[in-house]
């Protein structure tokens, strides 16, 4: 064991992140996604002319007036730290390419801001991811008047007091700037260093306060949009992170934690940015090993107390690769870089493990995709990586993606005038200020970028479609509504899951505990809800569902939530409609012998591997059955789907698979 924490401390050099490697059901054909129906025009110059706050709608995020609002973003680091972890702090060669940040944006000891933003403009931005970590937050000594040189306004303020002043100059010249936990010590990434996951070094519950704090700390500029959760989450030295086991390194549930908090108890208008997991396992040949990345959204995904405030976000260099950590000599596997791919395999595996999430609209998991880092030096003179680069900015042109590229500010000399810094970064400023770097012809990637920045893609308003939800009881409650949150606790005990407002109930699995809702304005906007234990509203020959225990609705209500009590159903949830619904007695959808789904119904596979119902798209479900026998579960086994609107045929309605043995999967009345 202590030979592999040896191997595991020198090797785990898990390098800004890219892509993972699992296997995707549903694989398109090679090429770049194609962009969504509806007008192109190449994008603009970063401008003013949008309205706060952002939101998604499908793929795409829109602001306040539904108006596409592509993310063409820089990162513009430093805030996040800079010292590699050894040697004196106060010495730069110390620090990341030998650049001292002292715990703030790169460049104010260089160029003043007036002059930096209008770089940024130049190169077609219009946001900006601003990293920043834990320790920034609490940090009372005031930064060195020599980090602040070209600012002299900012001497005497603390980091934090100069992140302020930076994110107020950003919203003033009209930038969109999204927030991202990047570290929890302003250290640099990206091996042991104690910022692998967001609870290194912190409670789950601390790091959300954190959180909590900064979110209302910038509540009331509307030009602050976004909340990236976590930067990279990884192994440790003994532990991975995982997607969804409920313990306490399980990704998924934490940060659904922390944006229902964010959402709730600091700013509703955040959009909240979801990065995939960045590693798991040991970098050697013969052992476990990927870079998970999204693959896990597929199953498993998130539905917040807000909706249409979803991102998920990768990334991708080219050094690294599906199952390769980037690492070079000890430590480094057989497995391919991304680099090492052709543009057709690169393609295929981009869809693969992130652009699955924004091609495959109308499921649970459908939300708009950021690649929130991506990058490469200016001095790369490799013929693979060049390619791997023009490859992977061609397809984020061609899919209209939405971007931020790694890093956007750096320095080109040492403080002494030598020439140093990094040559990744798009902005390089001497000791003196004079800039070089993308905006200047020379630099071989300022052609590629620009194709991006300036390829043509979705504009105008964005059409609100229907949404899906997918809700999870695997290891806790989901209460995905404020409505009922706000009215206690409904079935004390029982493990319970409610719809967003402004979604109904439209799916169930048999086992599993989980269930699908859509998007529906059919709640009415006042009155509470019905909690329903029993066959109280079942009306005299209403058996729907002969020999079962049925938990149905009250007249003019339908089904936004359940509740289990280990597989038996406790309750439905009933909500009040907002107008009468039409007089019908409904059908009886069976699941407890196979799918039963209408064919080509939204959604998507919600509870993978297990059975599962849904009414159709033009239905409402308005009760749960289960049986208490013996030798059967008691878990969900069919739901009672009436229609929507008036004279609605059976035909047009009943378009799910009636495979339940001999029994009906219609016992309906005409409406």
């Amino acid at each position: 064991m202590k030979s592999l924490v040896r191997v595991l401390l020198s090797v785990l050099f898990l390098a800004a992140g890219a892509l993972p490697a699992a296997a995707a059901p549903a694989a398109r054909p090679p090429g770049p996604a194609p962009a969504a129906t509806s007008a192109t025009a190449p994008a603009p110059a970063a401008d003013t002319a949008w309205t706060p706050p952002l939101s998604t709608r499908g793929r795409y995020v829109v602001d306040a007036r539904g108006e596409r609002f592509r993310l063409r973003s820089g990162n513009w680091d430093g805030a996040q730290g800079s010292w590699n972890g050894s040697g004196d702090r106060t010495d730069p060669a110390t620090h990341h390419s030998g650049q001292d940040s002292h715990g703030i944006p790169l460049g104010l000891d260089r160029v003043p801001v007036p002059a930096l933003l209008a770089d940024f403009r130049a190169l077609g931005l219009n946001s900006i991811r601003l990293p920043f970590s834990n320790e920034m937050l609490h940090t009372t000594a005031p930064v060195p008047d020599a980090a602040v040189a070209a600012n002299p306004a900012l001497r005497g303020r603390t980091p934090l007091q100069v992140f302020d002043a930076v994110v107020a100059a950003l919203t003033d010249a009209g930038f969109a700037v999204i927030l991202n936990n990047h570290t929890g010590t302003t250290r640099w990434c990206c091996g042991l260093d104690g910022n692998e996951r967001w609870n290194s070094g912190r409670s789950t519950a601390q790091w959300a306060d954190d959180w909590v704090s900064v979110a209302r700390r910038y509540r009331d500029n509307p030009r602050v949009v976004g909340a990236d959760l976590y930067n990279e989450v990884r192994r440790d030295t003994w532990d991975d992170p995982n997607w969804g086991l409920g313990d306490g390194h399980d990704w998924q549930a934490a940060s659904q934690e922390a944006a229902d908090r964010i959402l709730t108890e600091a700013n509703p208008d955040l959009l909240i940015v979801v990065e995939g997991i960045n590693w798991t396992g040991i970098p050697l040949d013969g052992l476990p090993h990927e870079r998970p990345t999204l693959t896990p959204v597929r199953t498993l995904s998130h539905t917040l107390v807000v909706s249409g405030k979803l991102v998920y976000s990768a990334h991708f260099y080219g050094y690294t690769g599906p199952r390769h950590s980037g690492a070079t000599g000890l430590g480094e596997t057989h497995d391919p870089r991304y680099q090492d791919m052709s543009r057709a395999q690169l393609e295929q595996t981009l869809y693969d493990q992130a652009f699955f999430v924004s091609a495959e609209t109308g499921t649970h998991f459908s939300a708009p995709v950021w690649i929130s880092e991506f990058g490469i030096g200016a001095d790369e003179t490799g013929a693979a990586p060049r390619a791997w680069f023009q490859n992977l900015t061609s397809y984020l042109a061609g899919s209209d993606a939405d971007f931020a590229y790694w890093p956007l500010v750096g320095w080109s000399t040492t403080a002494q005038g030598a020439p140093g810094g990094d040559s990744w970064a798009l902005l390089r400023y001497d000791s003196t200020g004079r800039r070089s770097g993308a905006l200047d012809p020379a630099d071989w990637r300022t052609a590629p970028l620009t194709a991006l920045t300036t390829a043509p893609g979705r504009t105008g308003r964005v059409p609100a479609t229907p949404a899906w939800y997918q809700l999870s009881t695997d290891h806790r409650d989901h209460n995905a509504s404020l409505r009922t949150r706000a009215s206690g606790d409904w079935d004390s005990g029982a493990r319970k899951a409610v719809c967003p407002d402004g979604a109904r109930l439209t799916g169930l699995a048999h086992t599993g505990g989980r269930g699908l809702c859509t998007t529906s304005d059919l709640r009415a906007p006042a009155g509470g809800h019905t909690v329903v234990r029993d066959e109280a509203y079942v009306p005299p020959g209403g058996d729907w569902a002969g020999g079962y225990t049925k938990l149905q609705c009250p007249a003019g209500q339908f089904l936004i939530g359940y509740s289990l009590r280990g597989e038996r159903v406790s309750a439905a949830l009933c909500a009040p409609a907002r107008t009468a619904l039409p007089p019908a007695a409904g059908r009886t959808l069976w699941f407890d012998r196979g799918d039963n789904r209408p064919p080509g119904a939204g959604g998507g596979d919600f509870a993978r591997g297990h059975y599962k119902g849904q009414c159709a798209p033009t239905e409402y479900a308005a009760g749960i059955a289960f049986t208490t026998r013996a030798a059967s579960r008691p878990s969900p086994a069919a739901l009672l789907c009436r229609p929507l609107v008036y004279g609605l045929s059976e035909v047009a309605i009943n378009g799910g698979d009636a495979s339940s043995g001999d029994r009906s999967a219609t016992v309906r009345v005409a409406a």
